[in-house]
């Protein structure tokens, strides 16, 4: 209800006031950054043995637990696996999505966000031995899709399409890997899918109240 919305906005207002001097800023432009100096770092110093640099900082709990702590953080500046064209738009569109999330939040609040995300995925990388972060950043294309629905971005750099089809196509992806994918892969799907529910679930709750306020008032009132 608004008054409970209302006590969370509070919430987040007096945690903003008290620690919002230690927010980081452009948050999505450090990660961004370091995804891509990690992929140029694989690009160049990749052994012929195939050992890459982000294999010394990908999540592994054995790894972990033998004293590679940096793997708890380090993880997330794995950059997606793409060629060098489609790195470039991948990690653009990361920077576009967190910035348009920061500037909207504030960075305080963007930074609970990740953190929240990013502290959720940890959970899950100590329980089944591994985290990815691909499924944190989904996590940030469902909410800025949610905020900026109608945003149209050029697919393919040529493919006029709005973000909120994009984002009914990445549902439809979440939907099939709950039912096709491993258990790993559900419960780290599950967590990233947490986080937006966290931030946005009550949003979901008050527009269906007050859709079904719309029909009731409508049938009420002999309306078709």
């Amino acid at each position: 209800n608004e008054e409970s919305a209302m006590y969370d906005q509070t919430f987040l207002d007096k945690m903003n006031r008290k620690f919002g001097r230690f927010a980081i800023r452009n948050l999505m432009l450090i990660i961004v950054c370091g995804m891509a100096t990690v992929f140029l770092l694989d690009f160049y110093l990749t052994t012929a043995k195939g050992i890459s640099f982000s294999s010394f900082l990908m999540f592994d709990r054995a790894a972990i637990l033998q004293g590679q702590v940096w793997r708890i953080l380090t993880f997330i500046f794995i950059p997606p696996d793409s060629s060098i064209v489609f790195i470039v738009f991948s990690l653009y569109f990361y920077w576009l999505i967190g910035s348009a999330l920061e500037n909207q939040w504030g960075a305080f609040r963007f930074n609970v966000f990740y953190l929240c995300g990013m502290l959720g995925t940890i959970i899950v990388g100590f329980i089944t031995g591994y985290a990815l972060n691909n499924y944190l950043n989904l996590s940030l294309f469902f909410a800025f899709a949610l905020i900026y629905p109608d945003f149209q971005l050029m697919l393919f750099f040529f493919i006029p399409v709005k973000v909120k089809y994009l984002a009914f196509i990445d549902a439809a992806y979440f939907i099939l890997m709950l039912i096709m994918g491993s258990w790993r892969n559900k419960i780290i799907l599950l967590v990233a899918l947490a986080n937006v529910i966290l931030f946005f679930g009550r949003d979901f709750i008050d527009k269906i109240k007050n859709r079904y306020r719309r029909y009731k008032y409508r049938r009420d009132a002999g309306w078709r």
